[in-house]
C-alpha cells in the first residue's frame, strides 16, 4: 500500500506490504479499540524507535488506516519532537560529548537537547484524558510551534525516539502507556535515510553525512543498545 504525506515540512512517500497492514498494523489497531473499549477511558501508545526509522511516518499511516477501517476506532498522533528545546536555547548552551564541551545544537537530537520535564508533564495529561494543546517540530523553521495539534482523542499514539529509553527521567514515561512499541532496523540503512533527512533540511550531502554520524548515529545506537522492553517489536 502505497502512502504519501507532508511530515515536518517535508513531503514523505512511503509502501507497507499488504502482508504487514493485515497481520501487524490492522491487528494492532483492533487491539487499541478493544483495549479503549475494555478500559473505558484515553488508551495511550507509546512506539519508540532509533531515528531515521520512520516511525513518524508509521503513526500518519496508522491514523489514515484507522479512519478508513470500519469497526476500528480513529487514533489521534503525537511526537516528542516538539520538546525540542528552541534553537536560540541549543546555540546558547553547551553540553559534554566525548570529553569536550560543545554548543548544544551541533548534537540536536540527543536526549538532553530536549525538555524532558515539559514532555513528561505533557504526557501525564495526555494519559489522564485531558484535552490539552500539543506542539509539532517543523525541520524547515528548526523550531518548536506551540499548540500545534489538539489532542482530544480516545486513542491516541506518540512516537520518540527516547520513550522507552532506560535512564533517568526518561524510563519514567513508560508508566503512563497502555502499550508499548519499539521499531528496529539495520544500523546502514538508518544512516542512509538520516543523511537524505538532513539534506533535505536545507545541509549540503558532506555537511549532512559529517552531522549524522557526529550526532545521529549516536542516538541511533543509544536507542538500539539502551531501551527498555516493549511490549510489541516491530522490524521494519
Amino acid at each position: 500500500m502505497n502512502f504519501s504525506a507532508e511530515i515536518n515540512g517535508i513531503m514523505v512517500e512511503a509502501e507497507y506490504s499488504d502482508e504487514d497492514v493485515k497481520n501487524r498494523y490492522l491487528p494492532f489497531l483492533e487491539r487499541l479499540t478493544k483495549m479503549q473499549k475494555d478500559k473505558g477511558g484515553r488508551v495511550l501508545a507509546m512506539i519508540a524507535a532509533p531515528p531515521g526509522c520512520g516511525k513518524t511516518t508509521l503513526l500518519h499511516f496508522l491514523k489514515k488506516l484507522s479512519e478508513e477501517t470500519p469497526g476500528v476506532q480513529p487514533v489521534t498522533i503525537i511526537g516528542m519532537d516538539g520538546f525540542h528545546r528552541y534553537q536560540d536555547y541549543l546555540l546558547t548552551h553547551t553540553t559534554e560529548r566525548n570529553g569536550e564541551e560543545i554548543l548544544m545544537v551541533k548534537i540536536k537530537g540527543a536526549p538532553e537537547t530536549f525538555d524532558l520535564p515539559k514532555l513528561t508533564e505533557a504526557i501525564k495529561k495526555v494519559a489522564a484524558g485531558e484535552k490539552i494543546g500539543w506542539p509539532e517540530y517543523n525541520r524547515m523553521t528548526h523550531n518548536p510551534q506551540e499548540n500545534a495539534i489538539s489532542v482530544e482523542g480516545n486513542i491516541v499514539l506518540i512516537e520518540g525516539n527516547y520513550l522507552l529509553l532506560d535512564e533517568p527521567g526518561w524510563k519514567d514515561l513508560k508508566q503512563y502507556a497502555d502499550l508499548t512499541v519499539r521499531l528496529v532496523k539495520d544500523e546502514e540503512v538508518l544512516k542512509k535515510r538520516l543523511v537524505e533527512r538532513q539534506h533535505k533540511s536545507g545541509k549540503t550531502y558532506e555537511e549532512a553525512e559529517k552531522f549524522v554520524e557526529f550526532s545521529d548515529m549516536a542516538n541511533v545506537k543509544l536507542c538500539m543498545e539502551n531501551s527498555q522492553e516493549a511490549d510489541i517489536i516491530w522490524e521494519v
